[in-house]
């Protein structure tokens, strides 16, 4: 059987503390090399309703880019 839905998103969570259903804010956690983990929060209260791990294909941590050089600084020349 095809694969019919690709990844799922909460966009409402059941808040305990609001008592009712809540629009959801989606915060990064941590950056791990197996993949990323978000946490939902209430948008109207701020309470975190769970985590989500998003997997993917390793990410190679950035290259060091080489130190940029300085640019001469103007001196001026005593008499």
């Amino acid at each position: 059987m095809a694969q019919q839905f690709g990844t799922f998103t909460a966009s409402e969570l059941y808040c305990p503390k609001c008592r009712s259903s809540q629009k959801v804010r989606e915060r990064l956690l941590l950056v791990l090399p197996s993949g990323e983990l978000y946490e939902f929060l209430c948008s109207r209260c701020g309470t975190s309703l769970g985590t989500r791990t998003v997997t993917g294909p390793a990410v190679a941590p950035a290259a060091a880019r080489p130190p940029q050089p300085r640019p001469p600084r103007n001196r001026r020349l005593l008499r």
